[in-house]
């Protein structure tokens, strides 16, 4: 039904401004019609459709401590406090059980801050933080925060002003992250484009036990010209060949002259690409919240990654909204609610 009749139905709803004892008592089915016709967002259903979901990818800070936070900028709209108990009490109505928090600070004192939060919320599983491979005091940051089992690992790619393509040369980088793989954590990248997606081939490469999760790979620019686009393809399927490869769905939805494309064929053949390479086994949800504001709500975003993945098996569709994620993260449930292999 569209919203115009919506609105129009739920105006008749509630036309009567006083009740009286002869008013009738609204319906379940009116009252929801009400809150669908005022509501910015759709009415969804409250789980995937194939049992709970662990969100791989939101980013937890708050601007009102002291210090303030590296990011976001106080003039973005997204700069208020994004806080376990605020994205739960959006998310559980989407059957979000749990989700792993990732970095969004280069400060290394914000890998402690980022632990002690997500300790004090059983709904947060894991964190991925922020190091620098090549450090002096790597290994030391290294052991310190991997006693606390909530530390899943750190990200490294197109942020912070970084590039793996280069630092991945500099003396000690891969040193880093081999420690990284012999401590059992996982490396995810961070923005990626055809330069990022060569260099974690190489990583891929030369340190295969490694675990790496590619984060935001929809939103990666495929190059154009012909022969770029078949160095970037073969990059991805190389990296496909690797078992401890992950890709992550996240940074779905896109705006097209202004506006938010809810078309589910819009994006059916662009990820079904990504599918096609990775398969069902490696492929994770991630919302990115609240960056994800940026572009449309959380139900939105996940309204568009739920139509999409309706087409695939009821096995499929667990692998992606929290299997594969433990494969990837090897996180454990802090909670009755969150499964387990």
């Amino acid at each position: 039904m569209k919203r115009r009749e919506l609105l129009r139905l739920a105006a008749m709803s509630t036309a009567t401004p006083v009740l009286t004892a002869a008013t009738p008592v609204l319906s379940e089915a009116a009252r929801l019609l009400t809150a669908a016709a005022l509501s910015a967002e759709p009415v969804l259903p409250s789980a995937s459709g194939s049992g709970p979901v662990i969100d791989t990818h939101i980013h937890l800070f708050d601007p009102l401590r002291p210090g303030g936070v590296p990011w976001p900028d106080k003039t973005d709209p997204i700069c208020k406090p994004s806080l376990p108990d605020r994205y739960m009490a959006m998310a559980a109505r989407f059957g979000v059980v749990g989700a792993i928090a990732i970095e969004c600070s280069p400060l290394k004192s914000d890998n402690q801050w980022l632990l002690n939060v997500a300790v004090a919320h059983p709904a947060i599983v894991g964190i991925v933080g922020d190091l620098l491979p090549n450090a002096d005091d790597f290994n030391d940051d290294l052991d310190r925060l991997r006693r606390d089992p909530l530390f899943l690992g750190i990200r490294y790619g197109n942020i912070w002003d970084r590039d793996l393509a280069a630092d991945m040369d500099k003396p000690g980088f891969m040193d880093g992250l081999k420690a990284l793989a012999d401590a059992g954590l996982v490396l995810d990248s961070a923005n990626p484009d055809p330069r990022l997606i060569a260099a974690i081939r190489r990583v891929s490469d030369q340190i295969p036990d490694l675990r790496i999760v590619v984060d935001h790979l929809p939103h990666a620019p495929v190059p154009t010209e012909p022969a770029a686009r078949d160095a970037y393809w073969a990059d991805l399927k190389a990296l496909a060949q690797n078992p401890h490869v992950y890709i992550k769905l996240s940074e779905i939805p896109v705006k097209v002259n202004g506006k938010l494309e809810t078309n589910p064929h819009f994006y059916q053949a662009p990820l079904d690409a990504i599918w096609d390479v990775f398969g069902e086994d490696h492929i994770l949800f991630g919302s990115d919240w609240p960056n994800s504001d940026h572009v449309t709500s959380y139900a939105q975003t996940f309204s568009i990654v739920r139509s999409y993945m309706a087409r695939k098996t009821p096995a499929a569709r667990e692998k992606y909204f929290w299997k594969n994620s433990i494969a990837a993260y090897k996180w454990k449930p802090r909670n009755a609610g969150q499964p387990s292999l």
